[in-house]
């Protein structure tokens, strides 16, 4: 067994029957769909699920999960997902996947915020070795980077995978990729953003992590905020 499969394995010990569980997106959280689904076809659990993304709605669907919409909900149970970066104090970088909209929904929204991951995550700060993705409104991306270099930011629109025009997310919008000169905190960047007009969402999860599953050479360690 592998360190994602055993963190997934730990994390979905949190389950309980007549829970409403967030599922994420990933290699991870795969296997955690996985243990969820084996513990309600061979050990009665009985959960509904709400997805992340249509990757992972079509895997709970593929396993018999019972699955909900994300517009059909006001609040949750727990959430599982993993993350790109997570910092000393458990602020998180997610959404290089472009899901981020939903899984910062599904964060906010659960009671239970466990971050599953390999000690391959664990960075000094936020942004230390990937962009940090901003969601933006399409026509307001030039006033928005505008903004953000005023406080030290680099970067440009995601490129689409063609490489022929930029990166456009499920619901129309485009993703600024940024990194930041200064090394401002992850709070000060995430309240700059958030007040920036135009802004849809952004991958610096602040305050809203519950639980950190680091899993390193077969042992799980359990960090919390």
């Amino acid at each position: 067994m592998n360190d994602k499969q055993l963190v997934a394995l730990q994390a979905a010990k949190y389950a309980e029957s007549g829970m409403l569980i967030g599922l994420g997106t990933g290699s991870t959280a795969n296997y955690f769909i996985d243990e969820l689904a084996r513990l309600q076809r061979d050990e009665g659990l009985k959960i509904t699920t709400v997805a992340s993304s249509t990757i992972s709605a079509l895997k709970a669907q593929s396993l018999h999960l019972p699955i909900v919409a994300l517009e059909h909900i006001s609040s949750i149970d727990l959430y599982v997902d993993g993350a790109d970066e997570i910092s000393p104090e458990l602020t998180l970088l997610k959404g290089r996947g472009s899901d981020l909209v939903k899984e910062k929904l599904l964060a906010k929204a659960a009671t239970t915020f466990i971050v599953v991951a390999d000690e391959s995550k664990l960075v000094s700060h936020i942004g230390q070795n990937f962009v940090i993705p901003i969601e933006v409104i399409p026509f307001a991306w030039q006033l928005i980077k505008q903004s953000l270099e005023k406080i030290g930011a680099q970067g440009d629109l995601r490129p689409n995978a063609a490489k022929d025009g930029f990166w456009v997310t499920s619901h129309g919008s485009y993703v600024l990729d940024v990194k930041f000169e200064n090394s401002l905190d992850a709070k000060t960047l995430n309240d700059f953003i958030n007040n920036t007009p135009g802004v849809v969402e952004h991958g610096i999860f602040y305050d809203l992590t519950d639980a950190v599953l680091i899993a390193s050479n077969g042992i799980v360690c359990e960090r919390r905020a």
